[in-house]
């Protein structure tokens, strides 16, 4: 069995420009990688081969946070992340009939639909192990670019999920450079009792800039670059921008009696987590941020409350990764 996990994200900075063609909105944003981690284990089952065009992915346990809202079927993203790699294995060996099926494990430690990359993470992790395992089968693996590739063919944050670090992100979020941060940021994320569609943010933006009928701000994350290079948060707190923060408070407007309450729990500063509905609050410190943390245990607008640190790694062999 082979065992890898993969980090959740939090955007430091997201801004949004005009919907394209394709109905996505060009991006511009900063990624950094949190310590709330996805774990997926992948075992194969060679009793049980499967042809080409057939699901690999024969059975799937979910269990952690939020297990009961995860999809069992082939529209989850880690099921789908194992059958792209397959495929690619399929095209550069023509010769190939069939693989064997795999039975595959997912822990879930990232809040699911929060804006925080859990189902990114799960597909980071199984195209990084499913390569892995196929890679020692035929002696070498696909290689970084054509797994980045796949990875933006599978979702926006699924590039940055499998690298971490920290990174800016422009088209839907896939094309990336990395940057350089020092220290380390501690956050709180407040998980709000309902989702919020992504579609359904981006609608409402584009309904209040029209009737506001003002220009689309400059995509200029210099700000916040600056603070992640000096490492201090105080520096941080005021850049944190996320384009996307006023169309979610004005669908669900308890988000932002989360922030007000949090900044008097004495949170540097605020910034919802993609296109939310999580909310994440910058602290100084490990025991500012147990103060926020203890301070929003309870509240009425708050599914539930946890703490990370940033940046962390990508992909990688989970302990145990190899039983």
């Amino acid at each position: 069995m082979l065992r890898g996990q993969a980090s959740g994200k939090v955007n430091v900075f997201l801004a949004a420009g005009a919907a394209r063609a394709d109905g996505f909105h060009e991006l511009a944003t900063i990624f950094q990688a949190v310590s709330l981690k996805e774990r997926v284990d992948i075992e194969t089952m060679p009793r049980y081969p499967v042809p080409r065009g057939h699901q690999l992915v024969r059975w799937l346990h979910v269990t952690g946070r939020d297990a009961e809202r995860v999809p069992r079927d082939e529209t989850n993203l880690a099921v789908r992340a194992v059958e792209a790699v397959a495929e690619a294995y399929y095209q550069r060996f023509p010769q190939l009939e069939y693989l064997p099926a795999l039975h595959m494990y997912v822990h879930k430690g990232i809040p699911t639909a929060g804006g925080m990359a859990g189902g990114s993470a799960d597909a980071a992790a199984a195209l990084w192990l499913m390569d892995r395992l196929l890679g020692s089968f035929f002696g070498a693996g696909l290689g970084t670019a054509q797994l980045m590739r796949i990875a933006a063919q599978l979702g926006s944050d699924v590039p940055f999920v499998l690298r971490g670090g920290t990174a800016l992100g422009t088209g839907r979020g896939e094309r990336l450079e990395r940057i350089t941060a020092h220290g380390r940021f501690h956050w709180v994320f407040a998980l709000a009792k309902k989702g919020l569609s992504t579609p359904a943010v981006f609608r409402e933006l584009d309904r209040l800039r029209a009737d506001a009928g003002s220009p689309r701000p400059a995509m200029d994350p210099g700000a916040v670059i600056h603070a992640l290079s000096t490492g201090d948060p105080e520096l941080l707190a005021p850049a944190l921008h996320n384009d996307l923060e006023v169309a979610a408070f004005s669908l669900r407007p308890e988000l932002a009696d989360l922030k007000a309450r949090a900044s008097r729990l004495g949170a540097l500063g605020a910034i919802l987590c993609g296109s939310g509905p999580t909310m994440a609050f910058l602290c100084a410190d490990e025991l500012a941020a147990a103060r926020v943390q203890e301070g929003l245990r309870g509240v009425a607008e708050c599914a539930g409350v946890c703490a990370a640190t940033a940046p962390a790694g990508g992909a990688e062999l989970a302990r145990g990764g190899l039983d």
